[in-house]
This record gives C-alpha cells, structure tokens and sequence, in this order.
C-alpha cells in the first residue's frame, strides 16, 4: 500500500458514543476529477496516538474501476477531518 496522507469529504455516522463510522467520501484524482466511494466494509478499526495526536485508523474495503481494494481511512478526533491514509 502506497502513503497518501491526502484530505477527503466525508459522510459519516455516529454513535451515541460519539464512534465514528465511514459510509462514503469524496476525493480528487490526477485529472482533477472528483470521485464518490461508497465504503463496502469496515475491515478493522483501532486507534493510535502520534506525536499526543489522537486518530482512528480504519481498513475499508471498497469497490474501484471494478476491482475490490483495500486501503485505510484515518480520523484525527481533534480537528475532526478524514484523510484517505494508504491505498
């Protein structure tokens, strides 16, 4: 999986405890193209600190161009913005 640390347009939903969870998101290609895609499955999801920077990593699977990819979506808590991690 490639790095990408690139911000995404999100919808969500969460819980009563505050637990987010993906449903689809936005994102821009090289063409500057913007292209919707609908989270099929949440593989895993934990959370990690880095540098006293709370973020929850998800592993999504996802439908491409016809092709079924896994990548991981990232959740910073306190700036509440999503990031498409690695694909």
């Amino acid at each position: 999986m490639k790095i990408l640390m690139q911000p995404i347009e999100m919808i969500a939903w969460f819980t009563k405890d505050g637990k987010p969870y993906p449903i689809k998101y936005q994102l821009t290609n090289e063409e500057k193209e913007n292209i919707i895609i609908k989270v099929d499955k949440i593989i895993t999801r934990e959370e990690e600190k880095l540098a006293g920077n709370r973020m929850i990593i998800f592993r999504c699977q996802s439908i491409f161009n016809g092709m079924e990819r896994i990548y991981e979506l990232k959740y910073e808590i306190n700036t509440c913005k999503w990031y498409l991690f690695k694909m």
